[in-house]
């Protein structure tokens, strides 16, 4: 790889990568489209003493209205 190249075309001349390009609004709406889930752990301690433990999941996916008029 050399500074010129951008890393995802040696990906793609490798096999590792499609070799078509996909824009991020297109990835956002696949994802979007089936549905992801975010989950995650924060917890806050003091000298090795945990104070406070807040778990989060989320489900993230697109709505799509229909107008029956």
């Amino acid at each position: 790889m050399t500074p010129d190249e951008p890393r995802g075309a040696v990906l793609a001349r490798e096999d590792r990568l499609p070799p078509e390009r996909v824009a991020l609004v297109d990835l956002l709406d696949r994802l979007l489209a089936g549905g992801v889930v975010v989950s995650g752990d924060l917890v806050l301690s003091i000298a090795d003493i945990d104070l406070v433990r807040i778990s989060v999941r989320a489900l993230i996916m697109s709505v799509r209205s229909t107008d029956e008029e």
